[in-house]
């Protein structure tokens, strides 16, 4: 049977507007960038979806999500992948999700809820507790400030390093805690990652471990290996430039 995801969370245009750069400005010591390229691509929520659709192509997915997508433009070096930095426009345009009873009807309904909070206004704290309450098996990937009456509901938490440490007050038991190219932590044990590679780009890389953990787990209910599995996965992306699906 096809499996039904929900995805829930901001959306984003990720832009990488590959430049060459040949020398420094006169008028100032900055470096003049000669656009090559330019490449877009849903991102944030928006490349939690297309990584699990790249997985599981034959799943159902339903996503919620602001209308106003804000859009992230990074000026790359072609040569060396370089940032030299990053635009970020629409993020104070994001509008809030409004709860409704029908909404509960499909989270019930889903095999599994991910939720990929980047904190920018769409969901509340309240909305969150919501939304795992009433979720089979959900995984929450959060960027704000967590407290227990969140985590308590939802089946897994994924954090960085940098959020595991701005939430280290609370229970820890469903957190997985990525470590970048030494693998991932759950309940004090680290899960190396089984084919680390050289990081061309990180951008994305935390969507892609979230989603290939979590459809491992719809698959085997090991967490181990869904662990090791979602950092194989993560480590193929984080060897290619810009936002990339496996």
């Amino acid at each position: 049977m096809k499996k039904k995801i929900i995805v829930i969370g901001e959306t984003c245009v990720d832009k990488f507007i590959y430049c060459e750069v040949n020398r420094l400005s006169p008028e100032a010591p900055v470096p003049v960038l000669n656009p090559i390229r330019t490449v877009k691509n849903d991102g944030m929520a928006g490349n939690t979806i297309a990584n699990v659709k790249s997985l599981l192509p034959e799943c159902s997915i339903i996503a919620f999500s602001p209308i106003k997508n804000p859009t992230k433009t990074r000026y790359v070096e072609e040569k060396t992948n370089h940032m030299f930095f990053r635009f970020d426009e629409g993020d104070n345009e994001i509008e809030h999700f409004e709860w409704s009873k029908d909404y509960e009807y499909f989270l019930k309904d889903a095999d599994l809820v991910i939720v990929s909070d980047y904190n920018k206004g769409y969901l509340s704290d309240k909305d969150l507790e919501t939304i795992a309450y009433h979720s089979k098996i959900s995984i929450l990937d959060s960027k704000r400030k967590l407290n227990s009456n969140i985590t308590k509901h939802f089946t897994f938490i994924k954090l960085n390093e940098e959020e595991s440490l701005n939430n280290s007050d609370i229970d820890k038991s469903n957190v997985i805690t990525t470590l970048g190219s030494a693998g991932a932590m759950w309940n004090d044990v680290i899960y190396p990652s089984p084919k680390p590679q050289e990081t061309i780009d990180v951008s994305g890389a935390g969507d892609t471990f979230t989603a290939a953990f979590a459809v491992s787990y719809l698959d085997t209910k090991n967490i181990p290996l869904s662990i090791l599995f979602a950092n194989e996965i993560s480590a193929k992306v984080v060897g290619k430039r810009g936002v990339v699906t496996p």
